[in-house]
């Protein structure tokens, strides 16, 4: 099993920037799929970014498209979320997940790792 432990949520204006770290432990990390998930008040957990194992391939939201960027550095055991332009309705709990190789990376129930949420709030 990954252990995950999400880092570098807190408060941003609109249009500001703010970037977000999952340190993994555990078992392979590299061959894992990871992705970020969010989750706003009274909402939904919903699907943001995820990575592949390698790093090659990267799939996005289209709310998030454009302006988030996710890496990975499997020699650190870390994944990064670079989120820019930030507006007010990104304001959410932010996971990080980590499931096996394959599956759809935007669906939660293809991940069987989770960190415990860094929280993300942007002021208008």
């Amino acid at each position: 099993q990954v252990q995950l432990v999400e880092s570098g949520g807190g408060l941003a204006q609109a249009g500001g920037s703010l970037r977000l770290s999952c340190a993994a432990s555990g078992r392979t990390f590299s061959l894992y799929k990871v992705g970020w998930f969010r989750q706003a008040p009274g909402k939904e957990r919903e699907f943001a970014a995820a990575i592949n194992w390698s790093g090659r391939s990267t799939y996005y939201a289209d709310s998030v498209k454009g302006r988030f960027t996710i890496s990975r550095d499997n020699a650190k055991n870390t994944i990064y979320l670079q989120m820019n332009s930030l507006k007010p309705e990104d304001t959410a709990d932010y996971y990080c997940a980590a499931g096996p190789i394959g599956g759809n990376h935007q669906r939660i129930d293809d991940y069987d790792a989770w960190g415990q949420g860094t929280q993300v709030t942007v002021s208008s």
